[in-house]
């Protein structure tokens, strides 16, 4: 038999609903300050319009060894951004939303100056996977926050 909700019933269902899809929403947000698994960077992502971005902000080795100099993209073959700063250099591109959890794109590999096809998946609130493909070969690490 139907029997018609009470409003406290109502009322408590839409509280607690609304409490249910808040704590969802804050653990599908990747926004925020990410540690590289090796520990040699922090990538700040924010979002940009419906996409991802994410900027080196740090470097356990800042300095190039070999010139003393701040280091620079020196891998990328395009010779007007091969003397751009690591930190502030983006790392996304066109990162999209791809359902629940996980964006597609592309990624900057600073160590190669390539960009490859790229997924970033949110584990949980403190865990990011990002990984990158080259055809069917993909490689990938977990950033924690």
């Amino acid at each position: 038999m139907f029997r018609p909700l009470t409003i406290s019933t109502a009322v408590l269902l839409a509280v607690f609903g609304g409490a249910l899809s808040a704590k969802a929403s804050s653990v599908v947000d990747p926004t925020g300050v990410w540690l590289t698994q090796a520990g040699d960077a922090r990538v700040a992502v924010s979002r940009c319009g419906a996409a991802l971005c994410g900027r080196i902000i740090w470097l356990k080795a800042p300095i190039d060894s070999a010139t003393g100099k701040p280091q620079v993209d020196d891998k990328n073959p395009n010779p007007s951004l091969a003397k751009r700063p690591m930190v502030g250099l983006p790392l996304f591109v066109d990162m999209k939303p791809h359902g629940d959890g996980k964006w597609s794109g592309r990624i900057y590999n600073a160590d190669d100056g390539k960009l490859y096809a790229s997924n970033v998946s949110l584990r949980d609130s403190a865990k990011l996977s990002v990984e990158g493909c080259v055809g069917v070969l993909c490689g990938g690490e977990t950033w924690t926050k």
